[in-house]
């Protein structure tokens, strides 16, 4: 994997919840994983991991992957430009 430190431990999160709903039955996990993300992940979390799921990064779980179907995308960070101030 070549992830910074902070897209490592992000996969790792997301793989941790796919394998606690590994242990659910089939027709939970999909939505258990896309619900635990959608409701603890703020949104530059998960802007970060629709960028890394976009490029096709590799480590993700295949039920992350699967739920990222279900997760809400944020939109794109705007970008802020500094105002000049006008002199009086």
């Amino acid at each position: 994997m070549s992830h910074s430190g902070t897209d490592e431990k992000l996969v790792r999160m997301a793989n941790q919840i796919a394998t606690f709903f590994l242990s659910q039955p089939a027709e939970v996990r999909v939505d258990g994983v896309a619900l635990h993300i959608n409701k603890f992940w703020e949104v530059r979390m998960r802007r970060r991991f629709f960028e890394m799921i976009d490029a096709h990064e590799e480590g993700f779980l295949p039920l992350v992957v699967e739920a990222a179907a279900k997760i809400h995308r944020p939109a794109p960070a705007v970008a802020h430009t500094p105002v000049q101030m006008q002199p009086s």
